[in-house]
Order: C-alpha cells, then structure tokens, then sequence
C-alpha cells in the first residue's frame, strides 16, 4: 500500500476531543452535550405514535389507548408521520431547485451569473420541447427557466424529467398512481391528507410519500442538479483535500455551509479577487482559505476543488479551531447553535437566507440581484475580523486526504469509456460499466447517502461499509455527508484502490479512479437516479434488476426520507441503519420492508448492526447477479 494511510474514526475523534477542550475553557456549548441532555429520546416520537395534528390531544399509542381521541390508530398515525416527514424533506430539496432555477432565470453576460454550460441547457430545451435553433444563449435559459419555474405548479401532466425513466418503471408508476404531477401540489397533497379527519389507511399514505418523493427526485432535486450545472458548470474530476487540517493557520478563514451553490459560488470569486487578497494581508494575513461544511462544500468542491473541512457533526468543529473569521451559511442543515457558539470566539456567523434566519446572527440578505456585491462584503466582513482572533484559542489539526471529486454522470460515462474505446462518443454510453459488472470484474455498485446522526458514532457505518463493499469488488458512488465521511478517511483518494479487492482495484488503476466516487451534494442523488436509468437503458434491463442498492446508514433529516422514496419508487432497494419511526406501527414496516416491491420491485431494509447491514447489501446484489446469470 506504499505510504497510504487511512484516517482513523478514533484519529477524527481525538481532534474532536481536544476541540471539545477549547470549548471548555470558554464555555462553548456542542452537540455532544445537547445529546446527553436529550437522552434518552421520547419513545412515542421513535415508534411514530404520537400525533399532534389536532388540538385534541397531542395523543400517543399505547396498549391501554390503542387509539387516539378521533379514533384513529398506530398505522394511521404512523403513516401520516412518515406523509408529513416526506412532504418536509421534498419541500426543502424542491425550493432549493427552485431557487437554482430563479437564478437561472436571473443570468445575464454582463451578471454575476452567467451560462457555464450552454450545451447542456441546450439538451434540456430540446427535451422539452422547447426551440434552440438561432436563439440567444441568455433568451434561451430564460426560457428553460420560466418552464422549470412551472413545474412546481402545472396544472396537468407529470413532472418534465420522468420521460428519462425507462418505460418500465414509467408503467410502474402509473400503475401504482404515484407519478408525479406537480411539486408543490404533492406537498399540498401530503399536507390535505394528513390533516385531521383525512386518511388513516397506511396503504394510501405510502402511495402519496412514495409520489412526493418522486416530485422531489425527478423533479425538484433534479432541476437543482441540472440547473447548477447549466450555470456553474457540470462537474469533472477535480483534486481536493478533505478535513478539518484544510484550514490555515496564517489566512484568512472563510467557511461556506449549507446547500445552495449560488452564494457560495461568489464567496469563492471574491475570495480569489487580487484586490481581497492583496486586502488580507494589509491585515496582517498571509491570504484566504475557502472550505466548506456540508452540500454547500460539495457544491465548489466538485466545481472549484475547494476543500472539505467536514460533514454535518463537524459544523462546530470549524468554529472551534479558533480560526474561523466567518462561517457563511444559506439554507439546511445549520445548527442554531453556531450563534451561540460563535459568540464564544472571534468568528462572524452570516446567515442569508430568509428561508434560513437565525438569531446570533449577522443576517445578510442574498439574491441574484445584488448577489455580487453581497458576497464582496461577507468576504470583506471577513477579512476585518481577522485582527479580532485570539491565537490562545487557535488549534488546527494537520489531519487531511487527498480526494478526487466530481465524477457526474458525464464524467463517469467519460472516464470508463476512455479505458475501453479510443475515441469517445459525444455522448457515450454507461457500457464499459456494463462489461465490469456483467464480467464479475465489479460485483455490482452502492449509492451511499445521507448524514450523520448522533445516534451513531459519526461516520462510523459510512466509512466501514464502504471498506467492505470495496474490498468484495463493489464501487461505491456517494453524495452529501457521506461523501465527505469517504473524503475525509481517504477513500476518495485514488491510492485507496489498495483497499479493494483484484477486480475493482484493476477498474481502478485502468480508469485511474478512487473506489469510491464522488457524485456530488444531496439534490445530486439525482445523478444516481440519471445513471441508474442509462444503464437500464444501455442493458436492456430494468432498474430493479440492475446489481445495485442504495444505503442511508446514518440519515437523520427529512430529506433523508423524500431521497430514500425516490429510490426506492425508482427501483433500487434501499438499505437504512437508523429506524424511520415507523416501528409502532406492523403494518407501515411491512409496506416498505416488503408490500411496496408489489409496486415498485423495491423496497427498504432496516439494520443498525454494520456487518449484518453490509451483508445483506452484498447478499441482495449477488440475488440479482445470480437471476440475471452473471
């Protein structure tokens, strides 16, 4: 293995433990602490039996009350849980894709925001129907835009990207009516049926989570994916490095989080302006540093190479390095915390969003507008508190990896079909993957997703799952939190193939690729969508049958759920190893364990030990291997 080295779980966690000492001695509060005080967690609330949707109550489940004061019982209520859950998570992913489609619909040649991408805008008005010929680039992803913008509230039809699903499992879904129309009218849907006095029958309320979730998969998410594409570019392989060591000591620190690209986009121009550089050092600092936290990190990391100071329980560790002048936040995932925290040391905490507002804040409101001159100001907001950092406070450890990142469907269609043809196809097919997998030189493939949550030892499953599905000869592709879980243990550094088994470290060393491939942010899950649907395609095979599954070991956020009914709606099993607070109920656990592949030939699978979840994952991909004959 030369000179590579894993870092350790335990190696992240003693810098995390010496952080927790900084804290301490300025009486910073952390999540760590929060926990202990929140533990143990409500029973009701993880059996999905507690209802609060009347003021009649709130009513729990039990063996004494098995049914709540309206009459409606554990199924019911769980079901309308686990509606209500989803509607959250698609609203959040949605509104993100609508604002990157706002924005869209803002560019201008002479703006802040410009076409990075002209060729994919152009594929997508050409799937849509929409006229190219002779127009100008602007006019035209206006016009893409105002389309997109309808998507959210057509008024019949179903959403514009499904006609990239494969037939089959457009029949599917037509069959089990939960295609999606509209977004916001799903969420509405989810929302009128889940009010008091409306459905209670766990089959119906499944359907409708399963068509939400869809509308934010193959609607909202995607517009989210393609759309930033189209503006900041559609992602290559790019190197980076990953970690808290990524940020330095004598520079000015900024930290981007959150999930929406457009701010941060401009954070890193600024931030590379000669006039805010030469800037910085007139303050005494050797330059500026951009990391990021989060999707938002993942965003201008695959774009810019930007490095990745963490994931999701990371957020105060930047803060608690001491040498952060400013967090910069827009939407999702933002511990209130962080303004309290902040407080405790020099660091700016900007809030931007008026979806996102927080007290302990500095709120500075961001649009495509004035987006420009918004972003010059954080980044100079940042400079001038650099003469305000206490050097006593400042720890940064020297723990980082290298990590390749960017592999969006082009690029992986790109890169393997560069191993096996000498000339490229303009657009390429998914093929030579194809050829791996049908020779058993790859087993098969896992969408690795979702966060950390503190119910398990952060990263833990993320990082171990992956080194056994590699080293039985099974690429991992990963999004969000988890992808920066793989980044920062250095599995995404190329020299992590000695880590596979012969067949996926030969893919490795031939495609000059890490065994575990970066996809992007959480509305970029839409790309696994995108790619499991080509290699249907290509094979002549149904996603459903497809060797591949997708994993959400350590989810925590509604969004989690909408991404997890996507998937599975989609035809790709998915594997959870914390529990979707649907346990109160048998028969809500028997429609997503088992009833829903009757719809959908998927279907979820809950497993919190780690070798148990990452053997059925292995075992589920050798059944599907073993009827197809490979």
């Amino acid at each position: 293995m030369g000179d590579f080295k894993l870092t350790t779980i335990e190696e992240n966690e003693a810098i995390t433990n010496r952080l927790l000492e900084t804290g301490a001695k300025v009486g910073a509060d952390s999540w760590q602490l929060r926990v202990k005080n929140q533990t143990p967690h409500c029973k009701f609330g993880e059996q999905g039996v507690c209802c609060r949707i009347c003021s009649m109550g709130p009513c729990r489940i039990t063996p004494k009350a098995p049914r709540g004061i309206c009459g409606c019982d554990a199924h019911g209520i769980v079901g309308r849980n686990f509606l209500r859950f989803t509607a959250g998570g698609c609203a959040a992913h949605s509104d993100h894709g609508r604002e990157i489609a706002h924005t869209l619909y803002q560019a201008r040649p002479e703006g802040p925001y410009k076409v990075k991408d002209p060729e994919k805008l152009i594929r997508i008005a050409k799937e849509w129907n929409i006229e190219t010929e002779g127009k100008d680039i602007y006019d035209l992803a206006h016009e893409v835009a105002y389309v997109a913008l309808g998507e959210y509230g057509k008024i019949e039809g179903y959403q514009n990207f499904t006609s990239r699903a494969p037939e089959h499992t457009r029949e599917l879904w037509k069959k089990a009516e939960i295609m999606p129309r509209a977004v916001d009218r799903e969420i509405a849907t989810a929302m009128h049926m889940t009010h008091m006095g409306n459905t209670s029958k766990p089959e119906a309320l499944v359907r409708q989570s399963f068509r939400t979730g869809l509308s934010d998969g193959w609607g909202g998410s995607m517009t989210g994916t393609e759309f930033s594409d189209v503006l900041f570019g559609t992602p290559t392989p790019i190197e980076t490095e990953a970690n808290l060591g990524v940020m330095v000591a004598e520079n000015v620190n900024i930290v981007v989080h959150g999930h929406d690209p457009s701010l941060s986009e401009l954070i890193c121009e600024y931030a590379d302006d000669p006039e805010m550089i030469a800037y910085a050092k007139s303050k005494g600092a050797k330059g500026i540093t951009v990391s990021g936290v989060c999707c938002t990190s993942n965003e201008v990391a695959m774009r810019r190479g930007i490095p990745m100071a963490g994931n999701f329980l990371q957020q105060e560790n930047v803060v608690l390095t001491g040498a952060c002048e400013a967090i910069v936040v827009d939407v999702q995932c933002i511990f209130p915390a962080l303004g309290p925290l902040s407080k405790c040391f020099h660091t700016k905490f900007v809030t931007t969003s008026p979806i996102c507002q927080m007290p302990d804040s500095d709120f500075v409101r961001f649009d495509a507008a004035t987006a420009g001159e918004n972003a010059k100001a954080i980044v100079k907001m940042a400079i001038d508190n650099f003469e305000n950092r206490n050097p006593d406070l400042v720890y940064i450890p020297d723990t980082k990896q290298k990590a390749t990142v960017g592999y969006s469907v082009e690029a992986i269609v790109k890169t393997l079909d560069g191993v096996t043809n000498s000339q490229v196809d303009e657009t390429g097919t998914t093929k030579p993957l194809l050829q791996c997998i049908t020779s058993g030189v790859i087993r098969g493939a896992v969408a690795m997703v979702g966060c950390n949550n503190p119910k398990i030892r952060p990263d833990y499953l993320h990082v171990e799952l992956m080194k056994k599905m590699i080293a039985n000869d099974i690429v991992i592709i990963a999004s969000g939190c988890s992808a920066q879980a793989a980044a920062k243990a250095g599995l995404m550094d190329k020299a992590a193939k000695d880590l596979c088994g012969a067949g996926l470290k030969r893919v490795c060393e031939l495609a000059d690729i890490p065994p575990v491939l970066h996809m992007g942010s959480c509305v970029d899950i839409s790309r696994m969508l995108m790619l499991a649907a080509e290699l249907a395609k290509d094979s002549g095979l149904n996603i459903s049958q497809l060797p591949v599954v997708g994993c959400a070991p350590e989810w925590m956020s509604e969004k989690a759920v909408s991404i997890g009914n996507y998937v599975v709606s989609t035809g790709l099993d998915t594997f959870l190893g914390v529990d979707p607070y649907v346990s109160g109920s048998d028969q809500m656990c028997e429609l997503l364990t088992n009833g829903v592949r009757d719809w959908v030939e998927a279907a979820y699978t809950v497993e919190k030990d780690l070798d148990k979840l990452g053997d059925l994952m292995i075992e589920r991909i050798e059944e599907k291997r073993a009827a197809l004959g490979i």
